[in-house]
């Protein structure tokens, strides 16, 4: 594993409990950083925290990402706890489930993108003017290649993961002329718990879409947020940085 340098920065890692998140965490942690898991199920964000204690140091935060309020109050809380917060990875998200724009009901296309787009916009306005104060942040938004390519029969995660490429764009222009800097990733599918939401068809068609015939694993994705969650990533804002096996065509 290459080494990337995060010593002394504090990092909340929003859905870290598991899959994705889990990865990230434990890669920030092996680079040296303190992480705080947010999680809405803090049975698993304080298990996930037990087992990354035993590398560096590592927290449990309860929050559910949708509601303004809580996430204040997990900002509060980590700043607190850390000592500030540097590093903000927004990788908590749903799929919801698979059928036609028309057959969706209103709830559940607008539960999708509460979660995967509301969610990082509440954690972005919360923890940014802790960064603003610091001087310093990187923030790291996971979207996915749905929100370039649109995905049949998954309308409503397409939507929320273009909106968080947009939101991506938009905030790291409004904070380009300060320490702060702000990225998504765009994988291809990654075999989590993800993929109980889906129908298998819908799995089938997004093997079949990626070129080098398997799904992305979870610390190939870790290892690209890490570089861009430190000092290195200097340069760079406002981009969309895609690990799809070759899915990606712009």
């Amino acid at each position: 594993m290459n080494q990337i340098d995060l010593k002394g920065r504090r990092a909340a890692v929003t859905g870290g409990a598991r899959g994705i998140g889990l990865a990230i965490a434990e890669r920030l942690i092996a680079s040296g950083a303190a992480v705080a898991i947010w999680d809405r199920d803090l049975e698993a964000a304080n298990a996930a925290a037990a087992t990354l204690g035993q590398k560096g140091k590592a927290i449990a935060v309860a929050v559910d990402q949708t509601e303004d309020a809580g996430v204040a109050d997990a900002t509060a809380r980590t700043a607190a706890a850390l000592g500030g917060i540097d590093i903000l990875v927004n990788n908590a998200g749903i799929t919801g489930g698979n059928m036609k724009v028309w057959e969706y009901s209103p709830e559940e296309w607008r539960q999708v993108v509460d979660v995967n787009l509301v969610g990082p916009f509440l954690c972005c306005r919360n923890v940014v003017p802790e960064m603003l104060k610091a001087g310093y942040g990187r923030i790291v938004n996971i979207a996915s290649v749905a929100g370039k390519e649109g995905n049949p029969n998954a309308s409503h995660y397409s939507a929320s993961k273009a909106g968080l490429i947009a939101l991506t764009k938009s905030l790291g222009k409004e904070l380009a002329g300060t320490g702060i800097r702000v990225n998504a990733v765009a994988p291809a599918a990654a075999e989590t718990d993800i993929f109980r939401q889906m129908t298998q068809q819908h799995i089938d068609f997004m093997l079949s879409k990626i070129p080098m015939a398997r799904f992305a694993k979870v610390d190939e994705i870790a290892a690209m947020v890490a570089w861009l969650a430190s000092e290195d990533c200097s340069f760079t804002t406002g981009a969309t940085f895609d690990i799809s096996g070759g899915r990606a065509t712009y």
